[in-house]
This record gives C-alpha cells, sequence and structure tokens, in this order.
C-alpha cells in the first residue's frame, strides 16, 4: 500500500505540518489539497528524517512547525538536509472562528494546510552567530527577573517580621540591601537573611559579568555600525544599541518599512472596526514587552533633547489628555527612526522636522 502511494506522489509537493513537544512529534501530511498521512513520533531528528525519507523519497518537501521552546535548531538540521522548513509564530497561525478544538494532531493538520495554502507569517530565523550572542542579552532579562524576585522576598521577610528598614531614598538600592547585614537576629531569622542576600550577591555577580560580555559582542565588526547608529539617537543608549543589534539583526533586510518595524514591537494602534462602527483602542503590545520598555525610557529622554520630538509630545498629550499616550508616540517615532537611519547608514541628528 506505501509503495502505490509512492507512487501516486512521486515528483509532487509534500506539505508537512509538525507540532513539536518535549517527547512527541505529531505530523501531518497533505498534497493535492488532502491529507495523505498522519503519525506520531518520539521527539528525535533522526525519526523524523526517515519518515521522511522512506515514504516520500522522490517529493519536494516543506515542513512547517511553530516557533517555541525547541528554538530554531530542527529549522537547521531540515535546511541542512535539503528540506524547505518554515518556522511560523504561534501568535500568528490562523485557523477557523468556529473551531474549539486543539490538541497536537489539530495543531498539525492546521500548521500543514496553511502550508500548502502559502497562509502564513514566516519567523525571522537568525543565523547561528546571532542566535548565540543574542542569548547574553536573553540571559540578562532572566538575571534581571531573578534579581527582582529576591530583593521582593528580602522586603517581604522585614515587613512580615515587623522590622522597620526604610530606604535611604525613595527607591532600595544597592547599599540598602548591604545595610541589611547589619542586623542582629534570631538564629533562623539570620540564616534566612544570609543565604538570601547571598543569592542577592550572586545574581548581582552574574548581571555585570553578563554586561561586561555584552559590551565585548558590541565590538565585533559586524554589529559596531548597528549600535554606533543606534546609540547615536536620544535616549538609547550603548548598552541599549547593542541588546537591539543582537535583537533585531539586519534591520533593513527584516522589515520594509518603519511602520512595520513599530507593528512588530506592539507600538502601533489596535482598531476593532465593521462597516460605519469604527473602534480605535490602545496599542497591539504584540511582540515582546522588552522593546516597547526600551523605547518608552529611551522616549522620556529623547524629549528633552530633540524639539521635534518634544513637539510630538505636547500634540499628543493636548490632543488625548494623556502623558502616557503622548510617550508612547513618540517611542513609536523613534522607532520608526532608527529605521530610517539604519537603512541610509546615517546617525541621528536632532531638531530636524516632525
Amino acid at each position: 500500500m506505501r509503495k502505490v502511494q509512492q507512487a501516486i506522489l512521486e515528483g509532487k509537493e509534500i506539505f508537512v505540518g509538525l507540532e513539536d513537544s518535549v517527547r512527541t512529534w505529531k505530523v501531518c501530511v497533505r498534497a493535492d489539497k488532502m491529507i495523505v498521512h498522519e503519525a506520531s513520533m518520539p521527539a528525535k531528528y533522526e525519526d523524523l528524517k526517515g519518515y521522511l525519507r522512506n515514504r516520500y523519497p522522490r517529493c519536494k518537501v516543506q515542513v512547517m512547525y511553530e516557533a517555541g521552546f525547541s528554538g530554531f535548531g530542527l529549522y537547521d538540521v531540515l535546511t541542512r538536509d535539503g528540506y524547505t522548513c518554515v518556522v511560523t509564530p504561534p501568535n500568528k497561525v490562523t485557523e477557523e472562528k468556529s473551531n474549539r478544538v486543539k490538541n497536537d494532531k489539530v495543531d498539525a493538520r492546521r500548521l500543514a494546510k496553511n502550508l500548502e495554502n502559502q497562509d502564513y507569517c514566516a519567523c525571522f530565523v537568525p543565523d547561528v552567530e546571532l542566535r548565540t550572542d543574542r542569548q547574553v542579552s536573553r540571559s540578562i532579562m532572566q538575571v534581571d527577573k531573578v534579581l527582582k524576585a529576591t530583593k521582593n522576598r528580602l522586603r517581604s521577610m522585614l515587613y512580615f517580621h515587623g522590622l522597620q528598614v526604610q530606604p535611604e531614598g525613595n527607591r532600595w538600592n544597592v547599599s540598602d540591601y548591604k545595610r541589611l547585614r547589619e542586623l542582629h537576629l534570631q538564629s533562623a531569622l539570620q540564616f534566612c537573611f544570609d543565604e538570601t542576600l547571598k543569592q542577592l550577591d550572586e545574581s548581582l555577580r552574574a548581571k555585570k559579568a553578563f554586561r561586561a560580555m555584552l559590551f565585548q559582542l558590541g565590538k565585533k565588526e559586524r554589529y559596531q555600525q548597528t549600535v554606533a547608529i543606534i546609540s547615536s539617537i536620544p535616549g538609547l543608549g550603548k548598552y541599549t544599541a547593542i541588546r537591539l543589534a543582537l535583537e533585531l539583526g539586519n534591520v533593513p533586510e527584516r522589515f520594509r518599512t518603519g511602520r512595520s518595524l513599530a507593528n512588530f514591537m506592539g507600538l502601533t494602534g489596535s482598531e476593532s472596526s465593521s462597516g460605519d462602527q469604527v473602534h480605535r483602542g490602545s496599542i497591539t503590545k504584540q511582540g515582546q514587552g522588552f522593546y516597547r520598555h526600551w523605547f518608552v525610557e529611551g522616549a522620556w529622554v529623547a524629549i528633552k533633547y530633540d524639539a521635534a520630538l518634544m513637539d510630538k509630545f505636547q500634540r499628543v498629550w493636548r490632543h488625548s489628555g494623556s502623558k502616557q499616550k503622548a510617550v508612547v508616540a513618540v517611542a513609536r517615532k523613534l522607532a520608526v527612526r532608527m529605521w530610517g537611519l539604519l537603512c541610509r547608514n546615517e546617525m541621528y541628528v536632532c531638531d530636524i522636522a516632525a
């Protein structure tokens, strides 16, 4: 039976939807607008490779899977072995509005159908060097989360045990946490404080090491010009510029317009309109939140140095009555300007026309 199927499908395009998980992979294969086979296999590439080569030896195979925990390793080995592979963002996968059944088998079918119909959005797949360099920036984010959690635990212990220790300023800083070592507590509570403070020290040491590595990466030839251009933008220092260079890759190749870059960062306004009914809402907030965080922080600084941006801020503020909306509008403008500068390979100039 398999030989008959191979003869029928020989030379044709085969569209494979793959739903990956830690232990098993679900596979759906389509050709000629129909499902020709479905399978479940262990989450091992050699099993998938053997399946494709044995069942569809002379077919043009295309595979699509969702970006997720497994990264782009599967993409690397599939393309290395001559298969066409597409990695799609999970939030961009189209499906029927009425579909209320979701499992790995259904997801694999949906991916195969979307691939065959060319109804998908492909992820940007960074090369191995960029992918590994970018991990330093991601590790800093992870350490920041640990630092925040550790500091919160220390302050919670203080409040819970009635220890009235106040920061020297409006916010807690490193010197305030160092003062906690001078507290004289009962043995069990002292032990808890000491161990938590050790975790804090280790996280601070790790963040310092990651930052040093990040600045070393910024000196690489492939990133130098991008870092120089981005850091020339008021509000976006060298530290943020290096992280943006690592996260975004080649901006002119990846984004056709400045609007598409702003949309990728979730800085464009949302809309839900139908017929004569027009409803516009807040920004979409799609994508990674750290992009918006960096650009909004940068926007607060940029308006102090660029008259055109300050004018933009004031106009939106007067119209909306919200400083937050105004600074988000400036952040979006900064993102669009950054795209233009990188495309033209130019440095930022303040006070240009709005």
